[in-house]
């Protein structure tokens, strides 16, 4: 795909996160939408993967570490042709496999069940060191939130990490600034977030979020990256696309009503005909 073609996809599955959350009157559309980008050019670009067949085995892995945005992992899956789109409407309701946080024995194309914070990053380290052990050739990708850095868990796979030099780790850090209960600096303040992965042996990467060329360098960068992990920090906007969440809080956990939904709706659709224009 070109940057333009992943910025529409991007759009798309922004519309798909307004709408699953919308559907089951929960959920956690802030964080969603600022990871949206990051997780279309995982999909589309960077991993190793064939929604006809989800399980193979040389497949690269993503872990959602931080689970609760799964809306924008079940968004993606969906478009990337995993399971239909209008099944995205049936997120959190009673026999549908879109759990409010992922679930690896019910949706195709999940790796990895997620939700409590700091567990994705470690299972992904364990991943990544077993296909170190067994010459398996596959690359291993999670993605954090920032608050999620509160964790001590984090530090300690961060550390086993680092040690194994396991240059076919990638974490990213979804760098809102925002978690529930306000901004990170005011809750439990991470930074300098990539001098502390430096300090664990990681080879670090700052990176625009919503900027397809600095994530394709960042990528890049990590892939050409030996002996080492890899960390990304990827600067992003809450809530991003949709104009009354962007960087406001109260939209981390809280659904969409009818007239706030089609409010939303009409952002991304403005959005979307921007760019066909170009």
């Amino acid at each position: 795909m070109n940057k333009l073609e992943l910025q529409k996809t991007a759009n798309e599955i922004r519309k798909g996160i307004v709408t699953a959350v919308h559907a089951a009157k929960a959920g956690h559309p802030g964080g969603s939408l600022s990871c949206a980008d990051i997780m279309t050019y995982l999909y589309y670009e960077e991993m190793n993967i064939d929604p006809r067949d989800p399980k193979k085995g040389d497949r690269d892995r993503f872990v959602l570490s931080k689970g609760h945005c799964a809306p924008a992992l079940y968004s993606t899956l969906a478009h990337r042709g995993y399971f239909p789109v209008e099944e995205l409407t049936t997120l959190r309701k009673l026999g549908s496999h879109l759990q409010g946080h992922p679930c690896m024995q019910h949706t195709p194309g999940v790796d990895m069940s997620s939700g409590s914070l700091g567990q994705g990053i470690s299972v992904a380290v364990g991943m990544a060191l077993s296909a170190k052990m067994f010459n398996d050739d596959f690359r291993v990708y999670t993605l954090l939130g920032d608050g999620e850095l509160a964790e001590g868990q984090v530090w300690e796979a961060a550390m086993f990490a680092g040690f194994k030099k396991l240059d076919n780790l990638v974490v990213i850090v979804d760098n809102n600034n925002l978690q529930i209960d306000g901004p990170v600096t005011e809750v439990c303040d991470p930074y300098p977030i990539d001098e502390k992965f430096k300090a664990f042996n990681f080879h670090v990467i700052n990176c625009d979020a919503h900027d397809f060329d600095s994530l394709e360098a960042a990528f890049k960068e990590a892939r050409e990256t030996k002996g080492m992990p890899t960390a990304i920090i990827a600067k992003s906007i809450k809530g991003k696309g949709v104009s009354f969440m962007e960087n406001n809080v109260a939209w981390h956990g809280t659904a969409p009503n009818d007239e706030q939904y089609a409010t939303a709706m009409a952002d991304l659709e403005k959005v979307g005909e921007a760019l066909c224009q170009k």
